[in-house]
């Protein structure tokens, strides 16, 4: 069943079982802040098990771009469209997020975007390929992200 996410009343439904689970439910409030201020734009999200489509989105991408396979269990999913951009995103246990941004239009901005939320590890899968950055969240504390740009056609 979707749940809207509250950036205003943080709360951690749906996450309970990470580790992190508070700063993962800021991460994710985050990012609904960033699409309503930005879009108007509600987020929802989905338990990864009832949207097994948009995951397997996500995985293709990761595997054919870079073959990566994410070793944590994925809690949440979240698909939608705004402003020429489909979106995907994943929240694992572990309290990574992964975003696939693709632009609709030919030549349009296509990029792959890890989070990791506050306390959380690199993960092994990540560590090897991929430098973090550091930036501030009222949110979410100090999120850590990386990117890489999309080649394929998807």
């Amino acid at each position: 069943m979707p749940y809207t996410v509250d950036f205003k009343d943080v709360s951690t439904t749906g996450l309970e079982s990470s580790p992190v689970a508070d700063a993962l439910a800021g991460l994710r409030a985050n990012e609904a802040r960033y699409y309503k201020n930005k879009y108007g734009h509600d987020f929802t999200v989905t338990p990864a098990e009832e949207d097994p489509q948009t995951l397997e989105y996500i995985n293709n991408i990761l595997s054919s771009e870079r073959n990566l396979v994410i070793a944590s269990k994925p809690l949440e999913v979240s698909s939608f469209e705004v402003d020429g951009l489909r979106m995907a995103y994943v929240f694992y246990e572990s309290g990574l997020s992964i975003n696939v941004m693709y632009g609709v239009d030919e030549g349009g901005k296509r990029a792959v975007g890890f989070k990791l939320s506050d306390g959380m590890e690199v993960p092994e899968e990540l560590a090897s390929s991929f430098k973090f950055a550091r930036q501030k969240s009222k949110l979410a504390g100090t999120i850590r992200g990386s990117y890489f740009v999309i080649k394929g056609q998807y």
